[in-house]
């Protein structure tokens, strides 16, 4: 990735009046949280029709929770990584408005990122579908082999979206209003296949935006008008591409 593609994509994002982000697995492969649906990754042990369909979770919690131990243990050991911290940096120097994630992680927060959509809830909280009461991750007692429970003493679920659940109301209008408005978007981790948050990057195209893609190898978007691939890890180009925009920020100031 030469040096001029970065600064290419730096000062598109400084001219953009707004720019978002969509963030998808890939930001998160170098905090240690595999992409699911990758060789080796979880959807080749358990069947996502099978344990992380809603339906499923209503007939038998305790077998689904069998696989949601997985990714509970997976995504505690997990820390934001220097992609994480370069979104919640171009935050906090007013060139990006929001994070659109589809990642269950809370890591984008952790990294210190204010504005985060969660498109697809947030697995460090857990919800009880009987009484409705909420609980964060760390107040709740894991136990092997144990899925855990409420204080009614229906088995709880994590405030994630399940295959057959739809998108939380509010994150889905937000992340169409925030898309809708973008002069840039930048599409990180993410091939932007799984419906509905596939559509953000075309409705920011519609509307004369541009897409800078972030990702390690081609996807549907790549060769798209309107978009701008730089080709390498979240973790790579983001800090590149942030020191960059405030290198422009600097000489203009």
């Amino acid at each position: 990735m030469t040096d001029n593609a970065i600064r290419e994509a730096a000062e598109l994002i400084f001219r953009a009046r707004s720019t978002v982000a969509l963030s998808g697995a890939g930001i998160s492969v170098d905090s240690g949280i595999p992409d699911f649906r990758s060789p080796g990754g979880l959807w080749e042990r358990f069947d996502p029709m099978d344990y992380a369909h809603i339906s499923s979770f209503m007939e038998n919690p305790a077998r689904v929770w069998r696989m949601l131990d997985e990714i509970h243990d997976v995504v505690l050991k997990a820390k934001p990584n220097p992609g994480h911290q370069a979104l919640a940096e171009l935050e906090a120097m007013g060139r990006l408005d929001a994070v659109i994630t589809q990642n269950i992680d809370n890591l984008h927060q952790e990294a210190g990122s204010k504005q985060v959509i969660e498109f697809h809830g947030n697995s460090k909280r857990l919800v009880c579908l009987s009484c409705l009461f909420s609980y964060p991750s760390e107040k709740v007692t894991f136990k092997p082999g144990k899925p855990p429970r409420c204080v009614c003493g229906a088995i709880l679920k994590p405030d994630i979206v399940f295959f057959g659940e739809a998108i939380p109301p509010f994150a889905y209008h937000r992340a169409l209003e925030l898309a809708g408005h973008a002069e840039a978007m930048l599409v990180v981790g993410t091939s932007a296949q799984v419906a509905p948050s596939n559509m953000l990057p075309g409705i920011t195209r519609a509307n004369g935006g541009t897409i800078i893609e972030v990702n390690v190898g081609s996807t549907s978007l790549t060769a798209m008008p309107n978009v701008f691939h730089l080709n390498g890890s979240a973790s790579e180009m983001l800090p590149r591409l942030v020191r960059e925009v405030r290198r422009i920020a600097a000489e203009g100031a």
